[in-house]
């Protein structure tokens, strides 16, 4: 599949659609590279099978399961972006953001990543501290649930599943609604780098940027206001996502109304995480082809788009 035969296949034509793509790309998945439970090949095929036009990997603050994607989607000829999700705070607001078709190789970057990989490590081993005081796991049973190498974003998802496998939860969304959720006594914040920060280290990389899930209030009790996120596209920010399960009705048309003001591409996402991890399904939200193709355009790395 071709750019240009990417930007043929959308439905709308310049200002964003009031309703999600029936059909497109899922441009927020995880891998075992981060919380994810399932590894890029499983993601690609699973792509395939659910028909989507293509797919992008966003593990958390990690570069290292691209070329994995890559080999599968060369192996299954599904088109595929190269992602990240970066975690980030706007004037104590935590901001997730999906960073797109950056330069990997680029410095600022790469020791944003690195920064924010040992904070997670030291803030995760000071969750466990806390919550083995009251239940029957240590900080080697978190480390056994980690799938990949030392470049794996450690974090609550690993902590959630040491729970599981001792026995205090029954799956991972369960421990996140107790002692590892945002509100139990045993939460630490994640060290987070200044959201327009991140926004322009992007762009100097090249890449796109989009807020994921701006609108969810399961996330944070007060959202990001139209003042925020309107500082956020002055520091370069290019879209919003807005198709998401998080996001309610009346958050979804206010997300869709400033990015019909600013011009931002408007994206959806499943923020998929595999089976075992949370109930999203893969494809459930989508972002239309005319989107990617901007995106794309703007990337500093090619997309991998196998005929």
């Amino acid at each position: 599949m071709t750019l240009a035969r990417i930007a043929d296949t959308s439905s709308c034509d310049t200002l964003p659609c009031d309703t999600p793509p029936s059909a497109g790309w899922d441009l927020h998945c995880h891998t075992v590279f981060s919380d994810g439970r399932q590894t890029p090949e499983d993601m690609v095929r699973e792509a395939c099978d659910r028909g989507l036009h293509g797919v992008a990997i966003t593990d958390h603050d990690t570069t290292t399961g691209w070329q994995d994607a890559v080999d599968a989607a060369e192996r299954h000829h599904l088109p595929l972006i190269r992602g990240t999700e970066v975690t980030a705070d706007a004037s104590g607001v935590s901001v997730h953001m999906l960073a797109y078709q950056y330069d990997p190789r680029n410095a600022r970057v790469t020791d944003l990543f690195v920064s924010l990989r040992k904070a997670r490590l030291t803030r995760t081993r000071r969750m466990v501290e806390l919550i083995a005081k009251d239940y029957p796991i240590t900080w080697d049973d978190v480390l056994a649930q980690i799938r990949e190498g030392d470049e794996t974003t450690v974090g609550r998802p690993h902590i959630a599943d040491a729970l599981v496998a001792a026995g205090a939860y029954p799956d991972r969304s369960a421990a996140f609604a107790g002692a590892v959720g945002s509100r139990s006594p045993y939460y630490i914040p994640t060290p987070s780098p200044d959201a327009a920060d991140v926004v322009r280290a992007v762009r100097q990389a090249g890449g796109v940027s989009v807020i994921a899930h701006a609108g969810d209030p399961s996330r944070n009790r007060t959202l990001l206001s139209d003042t925020q996120i309107e500082m956020l596209i002055d520091a370069g920010l290019d879209g919003l996502e807005v198709w998401h399960r998080g996001n309610p009705p009346e958050q979804r048309a206010r997300l869709l109304a400033i990015a019909r003001r600013h011009g931002l591409l408007v994206t959806g996402g499943s923020d998929w995480h595999g089976k075992g991890g949370k109930p999203n399904r893969l494809g459930e939200n989508l972002t239309d082809d005319q989107t990617v193709a901007r995106i794309i355009e703007r990337g500093a790395i090619p997309a991998i788009l196998p005929h």
